[in-house]
């Protein structure tokens, strides 16, 4: 079952507002690191590198949750609960660019590690909460 981000909740994925990106380690336990966002196609979209621990854990368990809180009005945000559909290298060095550019106004992600590899979880609303 899938579910929509409101239109008036889909400014947050245009603004530099930070995600919240929980996975489920190996015992249940969740597991929250800041990501950068972004909405593509009805799906919330977050970018990282292979072998890290979300990377594990989302391979293992593809449900996970993102919430985005409006750096305007921290009492206005959007929680999205559901599943990683797809996970992918293929245009994931253009888009950590995209995200760089949004984030931090420079052309190429100034971050990158020698060797590190860029992947896409595409994840597929299954449940959206709003407030504000």
């Amino acid at each position: 079952m899938s579910a929509s981000i409101p239109e008036n909740y889909l400014d947050l994925f245009k603004k530099k507002a930070f995600g919240s990106l929980s996975t489920l380690m190996p015992d249940g336990s969740p597991q929250t690191n800041p990501v950068w966002v972004d909405y593509q196609n009805g799906e919330v979209w977050v970018n990282s590198a292979l072998g890290r621990l979300k990377d594990k854990n989302i391979k293992r368990d593809p449900r996970v949750s993102v919430a985005v809180i409006d750096p305007d009005n921290p009492y206005r945000f959007v929680e999205v609960r559901g599943k990683v559909r797809e996970i992918t290298q293929e245009g994931a060095p253009q888009h950590i660019d995209k995200m760089a550019k949004k984030y931090l106004d420079k052309d190429k992600y100034p971050f990158a590690q020698a060797g590190e590899q860029r992947v896409l979880y595409k994840i597929t609303p299954e449940h959206v909460h709003t407030m504000g």
